[in-house]
């Protein structure tokens, strides 16, 4: 910010607080403001990014009582009009409180306070540290059900804790685990990768299995044994003439996440022996006698003429 554009501005309106207002006020104010400016929430508005960094800027010098002083003085002969020459510096005989702007400013020109606060020409401002961005893989159970990770970053060491529930290629943020710097260290940011399991996937917070059947089992029904993530086993009931490809739900089976869970979605996967000998042949020829006259292809030439 401009010298001149400092101290034309009440900082105190941008932060809608007052000049008596103490430190603690002045952060609380800020806070709100920033909450409902942040970038990340106003979406490329440009007038909203702009006033987010006007608010930032007042801030910046507001909570800082030696800045905060500053500016003071320099506003109160601006707004006095004690500082009309000040923007070819000092002239002739204008002073302020009895001292030239030589002796105010140390024999500088006034600008240079301004490019101490922020960094315009002097001193740079103080920068947050950088953020960091490391990731690291998982198997699919320890997504389910969160395990503790130790990782090396930059030499250093970390452990978190992955949440239950975590999602393939979910980040994970530790605040102020980044690069330090003079406003306070940057973030870390850990990717999580989940590898495939064998047997369970994954839709939202509902787990999916695929269960293989018997013909007989499909056809009579059966009481069959299905395994869950919690390792203990689960009876679920084929109904007799079970179609291949039947969905059947275990409720309370799924993912647990954010006080909810979803469930286990098993797919009916009706297996065809390959090679059929002795009496299970014979069986087999008997039913398809027995069942001759019915047919799954009844309509399928009619239907195929639509």
């Amino acid at each position: 910010m401009a010298a001149k554009d400092l101290y034309e501005k009440d900082l105190y309106k941008v932060l809608g607080v007052s000049k008596s207002d103490d430190a603690t006020a002045v952060k609380k104010a800020y806070r709100k403001l920033a909450k409902d400016l942040h970038p990340d929430k106003t979406k490329g508005d440009k007038k909203l990014e702009d006033r987010f960094k006007e608010v930032s800027e007042a801030y910046e010098v507001l909570s800082d009582p030696k800045k905060r002083a500053e500016y003071e003085e320099m506003r109160d002969a601006f707004t006095s009009g004690r500082m009309g020459g000040m923007g070819g510096g000092a002239r002739g005989g204008q002073s302020y409180g009895g001292a030239g702007y030589q002796d105010i400013f140390g024999g500088g020109d006034p600008n240079d306070i301004f490019s101490t606060l922020f960094g315009g020409g002097g001193r740079r401002a103080p920068r947050r540290g950088q953020d960091l961005e490391t990731q690291t893989t998982i198997s699919f159970r320890d997504s389910i059900f969160g395990r503790e990770i130790n990782l090396k970053v930059n030499g250093n060491a970390i452990n978190t804790r992955v949440p239950a529930g975590i999602k393939d290629g979910a980040k994970i943020k530790l605040k102020g685990r980044g690069e330090s710097g003079t406003a306070g260290p940057g973030d870390l940011y850990i990717t999580i990768h989940v590898t495939k399991h064998p047997v369970y996937s994954r839709d939202g917070d509902n787990l999916l299995m695929t269960l293989p059947v018997t013909f007989a089992e499909a056809a009579l029904g059966a009481d069959i044994a299905v395994p869950t993530m919690s390792g203990e086993e689960v009876k679920v009931r084929l109904a007799p003439g079970t179609q291949n490809g039947k969905i059947l739900r275990l409720k309370g089976r799924g993912v647990e996440r954010n006080h909810a869970v979803g469930d286990l979605l098993i797919t009916v996967d009706v297996t065809v022996p390959q090679r059929i000998d002795g009496k299970a042949k014979k069986a087999l020829e008997d039913f398809q006698a027995a069942t001759k006259d019915e047919s799954p292809r009844d309509d399928l030439l009619e239907r195929s003429r639509a």
